[in-house]
């Protein structure tokens, strides 16, 4: 009897179960997607793009005639950040790019400054992916392209915006620059530099090569000083070393890059614009500005469609 009792509780528990949640007071429990727009782009944000360019420079430093002379007589054919973007935007603009349908990746220098450049095209584009490291090269490597890819927008595009920086003073000088805060005067490219070094003692000072990374606590800077030293003999040579320096990086960052970017183009999806050059931090009252030494245009199986180098310097 006790057991047929314990057979019969269970029966008229499970019928109970079964009853509750047939009912009508039961509700299952539904889910709202959470609405994102793409690049984190504020929904409703329909801006002419030019008119965001302005936002993105309405309380930057006005362009200086005698400064750009300086920076001109150093760096030819440099653009300050306000035209380089404008320039940009407006030309692929022309292929499809909007602030809603493009990543921008950027492989630039750790140094803080270099971050001015992503700032001014993060304000048209949205969040950048970062590829970079010491120096500006592109140490995410091929894994990085490839995760970077697969975050361009469905049937959308990719900008990516890679190389050196260098520094360059109100009075000229170069490979130092005026941080906001500081009053001592530093060292731009603070890693080029010490790769410079490291070249010139073997090239004119009769140091060992070694192909050792150093250690893993500074393993970028070990490549940097690798990377460059293909060079030193150029260095050795040049008139102005520091001018010298980061067209000599770029050269190094744009093999890289180029071979990274054939090996994942299959990712790019409606095309990718590659904009390589050198990048000049200046103090907090002067624009910075931009050397462009590629800007081209790139299918999905990595093959140039358009250069468009020479349209950014009309």
């Amino acid at each position: 009897e006790t057991r047929l009792a314990m057979n019969l509780a269970i029966i008229t528990a499970r019928r109970t179960a079964r009853k509750f949640a047939t009912s009508s007071t039961f509700t299952p429990l539904t889910f709202t997607r959470r609405a994102v727009s793409s690049l984190n782009i504020i929904a409703g944000d329909d801006k002419d793009l030019n008119e965001k360019v302005k936002d993105v420079f309405a309380n930057s430093p006005d362009p200086d005639a005698d400064f750009d002379k300086i920076v001109q007589a150093n760096f030819p054919g440099a653009l300050n950040n306000k035209d380089l973007v404008t320039k940009v935007v407006d030309i692929l603009a022309l292929k499809g790019y909007s602030e809603s349908n493009t990543l921008l990746a950027t492989s630039l220098c750790c140094d803080e400054l270099a971050r001015q450049l992503e700032n001014d095209f993060n304000g048209i584009y949205g969040h950048n992916f970062n590829l970079g490291g010491l120096a500006g090269f592109p140490f995410a490597g091929n894994t990085g392209f490839g995760a970077m890819a697969a975050h361009i927008p469905d049937d959308g595009f990719c900008l990516i915006a890679y190389g050196p920086h260098v520094g360059l003073t109100t009075d000229g000088i170069v490979g130092k620059v005026e941080r906001a805060g500081i009053e001592l005067v530093d060292d731009c490219c603070g890693s080029a530099m010490k790769a410079s070094d490291y070249v010139k003692g073997i090239t004119d000072g009769g140091a060992q090569i070694t192909t050792k990374i150093q250690e893993f606590t500074d393993f970028q800077q070990g490549a940097v000083q690798e990377l460059i030293l293909p060079h030193g003999k150029r260095l050795s040579d040049a008139e102005n070393r520091m001018v010298e320096l980061p067209y000599a990086l770029y050269e190094s960052q744009n093999m890289l890059m180029s071979r990274i970017v054939k090996k994942g183009s299959t990712g790019i999806k409606r095309g990718l614009a590659l904009l390589g050059g050198v990048q000049i931090n200046t103090g907090p009252d002067t624009l910075d500005y931009f050397v462009p030494l590629r800007f081209v245009f790139m299918n999905y199986r990595g093959f140039v469609l358009d250069d468009m180098l020479s349209s950014l310097k009309e």
